[in-house]
């Protein structure tokens, strides 16, 4: 029997005020891109579908936008699965189940004829930055999550503003190596899950890395960002090989 076509995505940065990326946004893109899915099949949704999640008690129209398609996938018999991401780890069941969405996981794993391909989001594998693997195992504590959901809107709008900006000067000052995954980490995290093939996002450096784990031939696949246009990894029913494809919104 055949597996369903799986769609690997990542990094999306839905946002409310994104600025147009040419004559096509990115939330246009999006929606363009879940038309383009063929009826039955998966899609794997590996992180930072938003920009930024401050709890799903906020409901935007750029949220309700989003559920409603993801939501009509199901007409189609496609399902959803979404893995969080360091932008949106606070997206929970109540608007995952708007979106008749699955959470899983940080890491996951498919069987295949041969091994297993393993997917997540990415940021895990960034081990070369210690101050961020320190920061987003706090941040993924659950006490001070739900302590984080309790507090009045405006108050988690300004620490989260905060907190992106303090990201984002931190970034500018990091190294391209220290940004990115660690190999190490990586055939570590292969050999754990007897994987050959890796997926993942979060660095935003769309490539299909070739290497070996434990003597044996293994893939990475990594999704770019929607930035500049659609990202996505396809996997054809009953086949061991995934293809990246990158496409401008022009």
């Amino acid at each position: 029997m055949n597996n369903p076509i799986r769609y690997f995505i990542a990094d999306i940065h839905l946002t409310d005020n994104e600025p147009a990326s040419g004559y096509f946004d990115i939330t246009a893109g999006f929606l363009s891109f879940l038309e383009s899915l063929p009826d039955c099949c998966e899609l794997y949704i590996l992180g930072d579908l938003f920009d930024y999640w401050i709890g799903d008690d906020v409901n935007t129209k750029l949220h309700q936008e989003i559920s409603f398609a993801l939501r009509s996938l199901t007409e189609r018999q496609i399902k959803t699965y979404f893995v969080h991401g360091n932008r949106d780890f606070l997206l929970g069941e109540r608007y995952a189940k708007s979106c008749n969405m699955t959470i899983l996981s940080d890491i996951n794993y498919l069987p295949t004829g041969s091994s297993n391909i393993l997917f997540l989001h990415g940021d895990l594998l960034c081990t070369d930055d210690p101050q961020y693997q320190k920061f987003r195992k706090i941040m993924h504590k659950k006490w001070l999550q739900k302590l984080f959901l309790k507090l009045p809107l405006f108050i988690r709008l300004k620490i989260a503003g905060k907190l992106r900006q303090k990201s984002s000067s931190y970034n500018q000052i990091k190294s391209e190596t220290i940004m990115d995954v660690n190999q190490q980490a990586v055939e570590k995290m292969m050999l754990k899950y007897d994987a050959s093939i890796m997926v993942h996002g979060h660095t935003h450096k769309p490539s299909t890395h070739q290497f070996l784990v434990n003597g044996k031939p293994a893939s990475r696949l990594v999704l770019g960002a929607w930035h500049d246009g659609v990202s996505y990894i396809k996997q054809d029913s009953n086949c061991d090989t995934l293809q990246l494809y990158n496409h401008s919104f022009k």
